[in-house]
């Protein structure tokens, strides 16, 4: 894997290894960024993060911090040393994400969401709207075969199919 854009563009990337996580593919991230635009000077809360690769990419775009939320502890090593590799400074909680974001106060701009296919949407989603600044924008990634969750709070900008995966833009 390997940044797609900005100021890191072209280095590549290490993914946590095995089956407990499945990194968003370089075109599906292309893809996701070309729906979301500028992130210029954006907060952004990664979650489920495995790899890192979506925050990674907001922030060699110019995001102005991250926070990536990952239950596994190797897939937490593996952003760690993604972000020493790449010289960027973010903050990583190893935590169950759907406990991190009931807890959580602050409101980020974007909030990207990658739950494995066949996780319980019901049991984020309620907390999912919480988490938006006002003019902020929820990315959702689910498997293709599903239809888009719904997120109390917020109305869907758009919903695309990219091979097994379904990206869905939230707003308020």
């Amino acid at each position: 894997m390997r940044i797609i854009a900005g100021t890191h563009r072209g280095h590549r990337i290490a993914a946590p290894r095995g089956r407990e996580t499945r990194p968003t593919s370089d075109r599906v991230r292309e893809s996701a960024f070309n729906l979301i635009g500028p992130v210029d000077g954006a907060d952004v809360l990664d979650l489920f993060a495995g790899s890192g690769a979506l925050g990674l990419e907001a922030l060699s775009r110019g995001a102005a911090s991250a926070t990536f939320v990952e239950s596994d502890r190797a897939a937490c090593r593996t952003i760690n040393a993604n972000l020493d590799k790449l010289r960027l400074h973010a903050t990583v909680r190893c935590a169950d994400a759907v406990r991190a974001v009931g807890a959580e106060r602050r409101r980020y701009d974007l909030v990207l969401c990658d739950p494995p296919y066949g996780f319980e949407h019901a049991r984020l989603a309620p907390h999912l709207a919480g988490l938006l600044a006002d003019d902020g924008l929820l990315v959702y990634e689910s498997s293709s075969r599903e239809a888009p969750p719904e997120v109390p709070g917020l109305g869907v900008r758009t919903s695309r199919t990219y091979g097994s995966a379904r990206l869905t833009l939230f707003e308020h």
